[in-house]
């Protein structure tokens, strides 16, 4: 009898715990980035009509509530995107820049603009968000954001902690790309 409660303990201790599930997709209750842990802030589902286009979770140094306390957070963060559809690299590029000037008056849109090409050049290589892809943006500070897929860097880091704070506007800023998805994003209640 002991000797199964104590395997029954390991097989707990040993099973990666998954702080969230969205629309069948599971984000780890924390992650690496860089030599830093970090904790799930909260995950949700973007919507576009009636399609699910992707889970995403937020992951910071510790959590925060407030869009302005996760975006001024000190230290690395990381949004993880897992597409629930396929999604052309121009459409997914383009959804960024807009959510990026919703958020920012028109001169400084305009100055992230080679960054977002950036982005939008990395994207191309792999033509295609598909479906069951994994899209991380790990925000550096002091090195910039580093896109990978599927686990894999691509491309050079994005230069500047304000292109970072830019990303994390399109879906914690004042005009979010979908309000339910920034509550969710922050733990709050739906």
């Amino acid at each position: 009898m002991v000797s199964r409660l104590l395997a029954l303990l390991l097989l707990v201790v040993a099973s990666p715990l998954h702080a969230a599930e969205v629309a069948g997709v599971k984000f780890e209750d924390r992650v690496k980035a860089g030599s830093a842990d970090l904790v799930l802030n909260g995950a949700g589902l973007r919507k576009r009509a009636f399609f699910q286009v992707y889970a995403m979770g937020l992951y910071l140094a510790e959590k925060k509530s407030a869009a302005a306390d996760a975006i001024g957070l000190a230290g690395p963060k990381r949004i993880d995107i897992r597409m629930l559809r396929d999604v052309d690299a121009a459409t997914f590029t383009e959804a960024l820049s807009d959510g990026i000037r919703a958020n920012h008056d028109e001169a400084t849109a305009k100055a992230f603009e080679p960054r977002i090409a950036q982005l939008g050049a990395i994207m191309n290589e792999v033509k295609e968000a598909k479906k069951g892809m994994a899209i991380a943006l790990e925000l550096q500070p002091g090195a910039g954001t580093v896109v990978s897929i599927d686990g894999r860097p691509r491309g050079l880091p994005i230069a500047g902690d304000d292109f970072g704070r830019a990303l994390l506007r399109i879906w914690l800023g004042e005009k979010p790309v979908q309000d339910d998805l920034k509550r969710a994003l922050l733990g709050q209640p739906q």
